[in-house]
Protein backbone atom coordinates (compact mmCIF):
# COMPACT_ATOMS: atom_id res chain seq x y z
CA UNK A 1 0.00 0.00 0.00
CA UNK A 2 1.36 3.44 -0.91
CA UNK A 3 1.95 6.06 1.73
CA UNK A 4 -0.22 9.19 1.70
CA UNK A 5 0.89 12.06 -0.51
CA UNK A 6 1.82 15.55 0.63
CA UNK A 7 -1.72 16.89 0.27
CA UNK A 8 -3.20 14.05 2.35
CA UNK A 9 -0.52 14.49 5.02
CA UNK A 10 -1.19 18.24 5.21
CA UNK A 11 -4.94 17.62 5.53
CA UNK A 12 -4.34 15.06 8.28
CA UNK A 13 -2.04 17.50 10.10
CA UNK A 14 -4.63 20.31 9.90
CA UNK A 15 -7.34 17.97 11.10
CA UNK A 16 -5.22 16.88 14.05
CA UNK A 17 -4.34 20.48 14.90
CA UNK A 18 -8.02 21.43 14.98
CA UNK A 19 -8.76 18.48 17.29
CA UNK A 20 -5.87 19.33 19.61
CA UNK A 21 -7.01 22.94 20.00
CA UNK A 22 -10.62 21.89 20.45
CA UNK A 23 -9.74 19.40 23.17
CA UNK A 24 -7.55 21.98 24.95
CA UNK A 25 -10.41 24.49 24.90
CA UNK A 26 -12.91 21.86 26.09
CA UNK A 27 -10.60 21.06 29.03
CA UNK A 28 -10.13 24.75 29.88
CA UNK A 29 -13.68 26.06 29.57
CA UNK A 30 -15.95 23.06 29.11
CA UNK A 31 -17.44 21.43 26.04
CA UNK A 32 -20.72 23.37 26.03
CA UNK A 33 -19.03 26.75 26.57
CA UNK A 34 -16.63 26.28 23.65
CA UNK A 35 -17.72 27.52 20.24
CA UNK A 36 -16.61 26.57 16.74
CA UNK A 37 -15.42 30.16 16.28
CA UNK A 38 -13.15 29.83 19.32
CA UNK A 39 -11.75 26.53 18.05
CA UNK A 40 -11.13 28.02 14.61
CA UNK A 41 -9.39 31.05 16.11
CA UNK A 42 -7.16 28.88 18.30
CA UNK A 43 -6.24 26.69 15.31
CA UNK A 44 -5.63 29.82 13.20
CA UNK A 45 -8.18 28.87 10.57
CA UNK A 46 -11.52 30.30 9.50
CA UNK A 47 -14.79 28.79 10.71
CA UNK A 48 -15.51 27.75 7.11
CA UNK A 49 -12.20 25.84 7.08
CA UNK A 50 -13.25 24.14 10.32
CA UNK A 51 -16.41 22.91 8.60
CA UNK A 52 -14.39 21.50 5.69
CA UNK A 53 -12.77 19.14 8.21
CA UNK A 54 -15.63 18.55 10.67
CA UNK A 55 -19.33 18.86 9.92
CA UNK A 56 -20.18 19.71 13.56
CA UNK A 57 -18.49 20.52 16.86
CA UNK A 58 -19.43 17.02 18.04
CA UNK A 59 -17.41 15.50 15.18
CA UNK A 60 -14.20 16.99 16.61
CA UNK A 61 -14.65 14.66 19.58
CA UNK A 62 -16.26 11.68 17.85
CA UNK A 63 -14.30 11.25 14.61
CA UNK A 64 -10.91 9.57 14.33
CA UNK A 65 -8.93 7.62 11.79
CA UNK A 66 -8.72 4.36 13.74
CA UNK A 67 -11.40 2.22 12.05
CA UNK A 68 -9.49 1.84 8.76
CA UNK A 69 -6.36 0.78 10.69
CA UNK A 70 -8.33 -1.87 12.56
CA UNK A 71 -10.14 -3.14 9.46
CA UNK A 72 -6.88 -3.51 7.49
CA UNK A 73 -5.21 -5.31 10.40
CA UNK A 74 -8.21 -7.64 10.82
CA UNK A 75 -8.37 -8.62 7.14
CA UNK A 76 -4.61 -9.24 7.11
CA UNK A 77 -4.64 -11.78 9.97
CA UNK A 78 -3.76 -15.40 9.20
CA UNK A 79 -6.68 -17.46 7.92
CA UNK A 80 -5.99 -20.08 10.61
CA UNK A 81 -7.19 -17.75 13.38
CA UNK A 82 -10.77 -17.87 14.60
CA UNK A 83 -12.75 -14.66 14.03
CA UNK A 84 -12.40 -13.38 17.61
CA UNK A 85 -8.71 -14.39 17.81
CA UNK A 86 -8.10 -12.53 14.54
CA UNK A 87 -9.86 -9.46 15.92
CA UNK A 88 -7.88 -9.62 19.21
CA UNK A 89 -4.61 -9.78 17.33
CA UNK A 90 -5.68 -7.05 14.89
CA UNK A 91 -6.63 -4.63 17.63
CA UNK A 92 -3.31 -5.17 19.40
CA UNK A 93 -1.40 -4.58 16.16
CA UNK A 94 -3.47 -1.62 14.95
CA UNK A 95 -3.23 0.30 18.18
CA UNK A 96 0.27 -0.61 19.36
CA UNK A 97 1.75 2.71 18.25
CA UNK A 98 -1.44 4.78 18.33
CA UNK A 99 -2.08 4.09 22.01
CA UNK A 100 1.35 5.32 23.02
CA UNK A 101 1.32 8.46 20.89
CA UNK A 102 -2.36 9.40 21.31
CA UNK A 103 -3.05 8.15 24.85
CA UNK A 104 -4.04 11.51 26.34
CA UNK A 105 -6.11 12.60 23.36
CA UNK A 106 -7.95 9.26 23.25
CA UNK A 107 -8.63 9.50 27.00
CA UNK A 108 -9.94 13.05 26.79
CA UNK A 109 -12.13 12.27 23.79
CA UNK A 110 -13.50 9.10 25.41
CA UNK A 111 -14.31 10.94 28.65
CA UNK A 112 -16.21 13.60 26.72
CA UNK A 113 -18.06 10.94 24.70
CA UNK A 114 -19.17 9.06 27.81
CA UNK A 115 -20.01 12.09 29.97
CA UNK A 116 -21.79 14.45 27.57
CA UNK A 117 -25.34 13.33 26.64
CA UNK A 118 -25.22 14.72 23.07
CA UNK A 119 -21.84 13.12 22.44
CA UNK A 120 -22.99 9.84 23.98
CA UNK A 121 -25.86 9.75 21.49
CA UNK A 122 -23.46 10.44 18.62
CA UNK A 123 -21.13 7.74 19.96
CA UNK A 124 -23.92 5.21 19.51
CA UNK A 125 -24.26 6.24 15.86
CA UNK A 126 -20.51 5.90 15.42
CA UNK A 127 -20.51 2.46 17.03
CA UNK A 128 -23.18 1.34 14.59
CA UNK A 129 -21.06 2.64 11.72
CA UNK A 130 -17.99 0.81 13.08
CA UNK A 131 -20.07 -2.35 13.49
CA UNK A 132 -21.21 -2.07 9.87
CA UNK A 133 -17.61 -1.61 8.71
CA UNK A 134 -16.57 -4.67 10.73
CA UNK A 135 -19.48 -6.64 9.22
CA UNK A 136 -18.21 -5.81 5.72
CA UNK A 137 -14.65 -6.74 6.72
CA UNK A 138 -15.73 -10.05 8.27
CA UNK A 139 -17.84 -10.89 5.22
CA UNK A 140 -14.83 -10.20 2.99
CA UNK A 141 -12.42 -12.15 5.21
CA UNK A 142 -14.65 -15.23 5.43
CA UNK A 143 -16.26 -15.10 1.99
CA UNK A 144 -19.73 -14.60 3.42
CA UNK A 145 -22.58 -12.26 2.62
CA UNK A 146 -22.84 -9.06 4.67
CA UNK A 147 -26.41 -10.07 5.56
CA UNK A 148 -25.23 -13.36 7.08
CA UNK A 149 -26.50 -13.49 10.67
CA UNK A 150 -23.25 -14.99 11.95
CA UNK A 151 -21.15 -12.24 10.35
CA UNK A 152 -23.42 -9.53 11.76
CA UNK A 153 -23.47 -11.11 15.22
CA UNK A 154 -19.67 -11.41 15.25
CA UNK A 155 -19.25 -7.73 14.33
CA UNK A 156 -21.75 -6.61 16.97
CA UNK A 157 -20.15 -8.79 19.63
CA UNK A 158 -16.55 -7.65 19.11
CA UNK A 159 -17.47 -3.97 18.91
CA UNK A 160 -19.76 -4.34 21.92
CA UNK A 161 -16.96 -6.02 23.89
CA UNK A 162 -14.94 -2.81 23.61
CA UNK A 163 -17.49 -0.82 25.64
CA UNK A 164 -16.64 -2.25 29.10
CA UNK A 165 -12.94 -1.87 28.29
CA UNK A 166 -13.42 1.83 27.51
CA UNK A 167 -15.65 2.52 30.52
CA UNK A 168 -13.23 0.82 32.92
CA UNK A 169 -10.31 2.67 31.36
CA UNK A 170 -12.05 6.03 31.79
CA UNK A 171 -13.01 5.09 35.38
CA UNK A 172 -9.30 4.53 36.09
CA UNK A 173 -8.59 7.98 34.57
CA UNK A 174 -6.38 6.30 31.99
CA UNK A 175 -4.14 4.59 34.55
CA UNK A 176 -5.24 1.08 33.56
CA UNK A 177 -3.94 -0.24 30.26
CA UNK A 178 -6.58 0.11 27.55
CA UNK A 179 -4.90 -2.56 25.38
CA UNK A 180 -4.93 -4.99 28.32
CA UNK A 181 -8.56 -4.21 29.19
CA UNK A 182 -9.59 -4.61 25.56
CA UNK A 183 -7.77 -7.91 25.29
CA UNK A 184 -9.34 -9.17 28.53
CA UNK A 185 -12.85 -8.36 27.28
CA UNK A 186 -12.19 -10.02 23.93
CA UNK A 187 -10.65 -13.04 25.68
CA UNK A 188 -13.91 -13.49 27.62
CA UNK A 189 -15.81 -13.35 24.35
CA UNK A 190 -13.42 -15.81 22.72
CA UNK A 191 -13.84 -18.20 25.67
CA UNK A 192 -17.62 -18.14 25.31
CA UNK A 193 -18.23 -15.68 28.16
CA UNK A 194 -17.80 -18.08 31.09
CA UNK A 195 -19.59 -16.51 34.06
Amino acid sequence: MSSPGLRERKKAKTRRTIQEHALRLFAEQGYEATTVDQIAEAAEISPSTFFRYFATKEDVVIEDDYDPLLIRAFIAQPASLSPVAAFRRAIREAFADVYQSDHEQILQRTKLQLQNPALRARLMTTQLSTTNAMTVAAAERYGRDVNDLGVQTFAGAVIGALVPALTRWVASDGKASLPDLTDACLALLEDGLPL
